[in-house]
């Protein structure tokens, strides 16, 4: 290949990276593994014959896809690994300026993949999740997807119907405004900051439920990773009340969220969603080791 056909291919390639970011971002809910994936998609373009290639888009995503697929399933491989584990990573902003994203960002953030979604992805098999994603979020046609998945079209979108009813009972769709979301947000966190138990049940949808990945940090929120019920919840935000005046607004994925920081280190990414004007569901990123890869600065910086 020549050098003029090398900058050709990379500028082709970069063209499309965005778009392969954020289908390896949703199939995979992480931003390293996303990237790797994108990495390895280039490395396979190299030594490709592209001259053959007739939709550099599509064969990209192709190949995306099935580099997430592989990895969905060695994670499956892997039972002895606690599903916790496989918490998506969060994507956080300052909440002052939630529109003042890096464009390649502002992809990952698009179409409706709050944390909340992202958690109820982890829970599909793979072949459903990537015929979800690539068909509900990317609109790529089952006959398409139909052999990454090796299966004809007709089980492609049945594995599709069975995603989407699971993701619309889990994580159904909420037209809670952004300012509204951001109200809920600071009225939970006053509530426990204050110690209001019943402030906090105003705040709360009935069924709310708290769902922690919180790796080494397990002995400080205890064994309890999942709290269901707005009384339950109540109590588990108070049991956590010294903490809350380290909180800071942030915007995670999309939707409002929040930061706690102990002694000037992060401790906890907060994503919540929305329900019926209440919080319907809280996503708890503890893990130091997670919290450590991750760049909080703009939210320590406007808080």
């Amino acid at each position: 290949m020549t050098t003029a056909d090398n900058t050709w291919l990379a500028a082709q390639f970069e063209s499309h990276r965005s778009h392969l970011r954020a289908v390896a971002y949703r199939m995979l809910g992480s931003v390293a593994e996303a990237e790797d994936a994108v990495q390895d998609a280039w490395l396979r373009l190299n030594r490709s014959d592209s001259a053959a290639i007739e939709n550099m888009g599509a064969w990209l995503t192709t190949v995306v896809a099935r580099l997430a697929l592989d990895m969905l399933r060695a994670r499956n491989a892997r039972r002895e690994e606690l599903m916790s584990e496989h918490f998506p990573d969060p994507i956080v902003t300052a909440a002052e300026t939630p529109d003042a994203v890096d464009p390649e960002e502002q992809v990952l953030l698009a179409d409706s993949i709050g944390l909340a979604m992202l958690v109820v992805l982890e829970s599909l098999s793979p072949a459903e999740r990537l015929a979800f994603v690539l068909h509900d979020t990317f609109g790529l046609p089952f006959d398409e997807i139909a052999p990454i998945v090796d299966r004809s079209p007709t089980s492609t979108r049945q594995l599709a119907s069975r995603a989407r009813r699971r993701v619309r009972r889990a994580a159904p769709p909420s037209d809670t405004p952004r300012a509204r979301q951001r109200e809920l947000v600071d009225a939970f966190q006053a509530a426990s900051r204050d110690g209001d138990f019943e402030a906090l049940l105003r705040v709360l949808d009935p069924d709310v439920v708290i769902r922690a990945h919180v790796g080494t940090a397990a002995s400080v929120f205890g064994q309890r990773r999942e709290v269901r019920g707005a009384d339950a919840v109540a109590h588990q935000a108070l049991a956590f009340r010294a903490l809350a005046p380290g909180a800071r607004p942030a915007t995670v994925n999309g939707t409002a969220g929040g930061v706690v920081f102990t002694d000037g280190r992060p401790f906890a990414v907060l994503g919540f969603a929305f329900a019926n004007d209440r919080i319907a569901e809280i996503d708890i990123l503890a893990d130091p080791q997670r919290l450590a890869r991750l760049d909080l600065s703009v939210v320590a910086f406007y808080s």
